[in-house]
């Protein structure tokens, strides 16, 4: 269970940031959960601003969509260092999909956070060969908290960490849902 971090404002007079990583598979939870937290902050009456990398288009152009399909708006980026400005004075930067990301996304959660701001960060850890992933490990190893989440195998049901690709493409990136991937644990993945 996450609990979500309190860092008294009022005794320093200034914003204390930190930067919080959602992590797993694909079919995991990580843009449900990323989505939870965002509108518990707005609920708390922060300002948030959500980023998403621009070549995600699976299910919407500009809002972040779980796959069960809850959603939230956000701006989609080429390129990481526009939310520098774009964030402004907000509390709290929410960013899915980071595996998409340049590497440069890892400075700019380092910038934000400590500018103050809470920054949310949700992304697929390893590929699709069971690699990490992009900017993924960085941003893990400078975040103040990590929640990594867990799908369940197709194969046999176990806990699954794995995204296993069903089809012979073998770049990188490759968008798709479950026409193209499968959450696996470790057993089922390599068999």
């Amino acid at each position: 269970m996450f609990i979500e971090p309190y860092h008294n404002q009022q005794q320093t007079g200034q914003r204390t940031g930190w930067i919080e990583v959602i992590c797993g598979s694909m079919f995991s939870g990580k843009t449900e959960e990323l989505i939870r937290r965002l509108n518990r902050a707005r609920i708390a009456k922060q300002d948030v601003k959500i980023f998403k990398p621009a070549v995600d288009t699976r299910y919407h152009h500009e809002d972040i969509v779980s796959h069960n399909a809850s959603s939230i708006s956000s701006i989609p980026l080429k390129d990481p260092a526009e939310m520098l400005s774009l964030a402004g004075n907000c509390d709290v930067v929410g960013i899915d999909e980071a595996q998409f990301f340049q590497e440069s996304v890892v400075e700019v959660a380092n910038r934000l956070a400590d500018a103050g701001k809470r920054v949310i960060v949700a992304g697929l850890d390893m590929d699709f060969q069971g690699k990490p992933f992009g900017p993924m490990p960085s941003l893990m190893s400078i975040a103040e908290y990590i929640t990594k989440v867990h799908a369940v195998c197709v194969v046999c049901g176990d806990v699954a960490n794995y995204s296993y690709r069903k089809i012979p493409a073998q770049n990188q990136v490759l968008l798709g849902e479950t026409d193209s991937y499968e959450a696996r644990c470790r057993k089922c993945f390599h068999t």
